[in-house]
């Protein structure tokens, strides 16, 4: 079983801040677990977010 991250570590590996990475929980673009007052995303949700942002080549 993979370990869920946290929106810091989600911000760094995409190098933006912490609070773009709460805008996209907020947005429903990237699901998060709630724990206490803290979020944690699953590596699943991680990828599942990576495909739906890549975009098509254009012609």
């Amino acid at each position: 079983m993979e370990k869920c991250l946290s929106c810091d570590e989600v911000a760094m590996r995409y190098d933006v801040k912490k609070i773009t990475v709460w805008a996209w929980i907020r947005e429903k673009k990237l699901n998060a677990l709630k724990i206490g007052k803290l979020y944690r995303i699953r590596p699943e949700d991680l990828r599942e977010f990576e495909a739906s942002r890549t975009t098509k080549k254009a012609r």
